[in-house]
């Protein structure tokens, strides 16, 4: 099997029920940021004005990521998996990425190996 590099086409991507699911990852650490989902108007948003744009499901709303935060995603490069149904956005995070306050939304573990597996009730 040969490999493929280069350009996607946009109409290439595969939305599903309309959205796709996007990855906002650290240009330069490489640290997963966030989990979110864009529809076609918010990608277009995206590769337009270079800052991220999604779209909430729970508000059924496009948004730009900070508008109110001031934590805006600078998009540097926008990546699509093998299968065209899902893509990483590679930005330049200002301020944190997590409507908590963190860094990351990826801060709690659940699961490591070799570590004693925790009771589905422990909180801590």
């Amino acid at each position: 099997m040969g490999e493929f590099s280069g350009e996607v086409r946009f109409n290439s991507i595969k939305f599903n029920s309309g959205i796709i699911p996007v990855i906002a990852q650290d240009v330069e650490t490489k640290e997963v940021l966030m989990l979110a989902y864009a529809n076609e108007v918010a990608l277009e948003k995206t590769m337009e004005s270079g800052y991220a744009h999604y779209w909430s499901r729970s508000r059924k709303a496009l948004w730009k990521k900070g508008e109110s935060s001031g934590n805006t995603q600078r998009v540097v490069s926008i990546l699509v998996d093998c299968d065209g149904d899902a893509l990483i956005y590679l930005v330049k995070q200002k301020g944190n990425a997590c409507h908590t306050g963190n860094r990351s939304c990826f801060y709690r573990t659940i699961w490591t190996a070799g570590r004693e597996k925790k009771n589905a009730t422990d909180c801590g």
